[in-house]
């Protein structure tokens, strides 16, 4: 087989891609046209819901096909989870290591360029930061 012939098998025959779980009843539906009962992941999130770990029973396509996303039905959706205590505490030296200047000591209310940059702005340039950008260090 050529590489050039990706899309041709030894006998020369075109491939197809077939999705044997798709019967063809799977609908779509266009911008603002999905019925009531059907949300997306985020609409479900503003809601305060998770799908629950059932299927999607419907696609909505916008901006002529380039753009799409599942559709899942409300009254299967279950809450939202809360964290546990300790994956709270967990997310928050994430993001204590990434807000937190490692030449001041200050933790800012925004993650950090530590990785181009290496520390807060005040200590790279001297560009003085706003006293309500960051939790003051206790001394």
């Amino acid at each position: 087989m050529r590489t050039d012939d990706t899309n041709r098998n030894s006998d020369g025959d075109d491939l197809v891609d077939v999705d044997l779980y798709d019967d063809g009843t799977f609908p779509e539906y266009g911008f603002k046209q999905a019925p009531k009962g059907l949300a997306t992941r985020r609409q479900l999130r503003a809601m305060g819901l998770r799908p629950g770990g059932h299927e999607p029973v419907a696609q909505l396509t916008w901006r002529g096909g380039k753009r799409m996303a599942w559709l899942y039905r409300i009254d299967l959706a279950k809450p939202k989870r809360t964290p546990t205590l300790a994956q709270e505490q967990a997310l928050d030296r994430a993001m204590a290591a990434r807000q937190t200047c490692p030449e001041c000591g200050r933790r800012y209310f925004h993650c950090l360029r530590l990785r181009t940059v290496g520390c807060c702005e005040e200590c790279f340039d001297g560009t003085p930061a706003h006293p309500g950008s960051y939790i003051a260090v206790a001394a």
